[in-house]
């Protein structure tokens, strides 16, 4: 059903997203967001004590994980969440890079063989990690159930699992064609009372100052904040380069919000790799 090609740049692009949102990554403070030695137009070292070691082209511990995702599909043509979770433990063993508390939860479970094996992490991050599930869906249907696996695997609450669904279905509207902000309002009415308000948090903040916005909704990982930030980065701009420049500039949770915004922003057809500022693509690896 999806276009391989287009899937694969989506994929790219949420990675994009999350190395762009490095360099301020976890960093809340107003006065040392302002003071930050950043140049807004590149790619940065990371700034935070938490990605100690990262550097300009690097993922923060979402990016790393979303490529796991993507090298696991390579040789696959549907998603096997036992095998998935499998290899996710493998590349677990030897990784030193942060561990979050959703990494830390997923792994007591597994030992504990507790399934489905997710933590009962609501961190808005894992939902913008969904992109490489297109290359392995055959249908709507079919990545509409490829996320709720997924997420579930280590993100397991409600709270997380609707949203990541209504992004899910959001993406997959925008990629058929449809127009982003007329396809977040006919799904609202779908879903339930929170994500109707979260919509209407975002569509009304969409003429508000993004640092504003996201800092009113809650900067964190949380998806309570980060749901409205999404809606209103997305219903706000119509260039990427200002959307997620304006998100790194409310830090906090940068990444989370960056990578889903970023996937639905370019799924549209007249959009393509060319949108990316080049300097944005200097990554620290190529997908395969």
């Amino acid at each position: 059903m999806f276009d391989h090609k287009k899937a694969t740049e989506l994929v790219l692009t949420s990675l994009v997203a999350d190395t762009y949102s490095l360099g301020p990554h976890w960093i809340y403070d107003a006065k040392e967001l302002d003071a930050l030695d950043i140049d807004w137009q590149q790619l940065n070292d990371a700034k935070a004590k938490w990605h100690e070691g990262k550097h300009a082209g690097d993922f923060t511990h979402y990016g790393d994980q979303t490529l796991w995702l993507y090298e696991f599909l390579q040789d696959k043509n549907h998603f096997d969440v036992g095998e998935y979770i499998a290899f996710w433990q493998i590349k677990m063993a030897t990784y030193n890079g942060y561990i979050d508390g959703a990494m830390k939860g997923t792994l007591e479970n597994i030992q504990a063989g507790i399934t489905p094996t997710g933590s009962s992490s609501t961190d808005t991050s894992i939902v913008g990690r969904i992109a490489p599930l297109l290359l392995v869906s055959d249908s709507r249907q079919g990545f509409l159930e490829n996320v709720v696996l997924f997420v579930s695997s280590t993100h397991n609450a409600d709270e997380i699992i609707a949203p990541a669904t209504f992004f899910a279905d959001l993406l997959v509207e925008v990629l058929s064609g449809k127009d982003v902000i007329q396809a977040i309002s006919q799904l609202k009415p779908q879903y339930n009372t929170n994500i109707q308000r979260y919509v209407e948090q975002g569509i009304r903040s969409s003429s508000d100052d993004t640092i504003d916005a996201i800092r009113e909704f809650g900067p964190a990982c949380g998806i309570e904040g980060g749901f409205p930030s999404i809606i209103h980065l997305l219903t706000k701009y119509d260039k990427l380069e200002d959307m997620l420049i304006a998100n790194a500039k409310a830090g906090g949770d940068t990444s989370g919000r960056a990578m889903i915004a970023a996937i639905i922003f370019m799924a549209p057809s007249t959009r393509t790799i060319n949108d990316i500022p080049s300097a944005w693509l200097r990554l620290n690896t190529t997908l395969v």
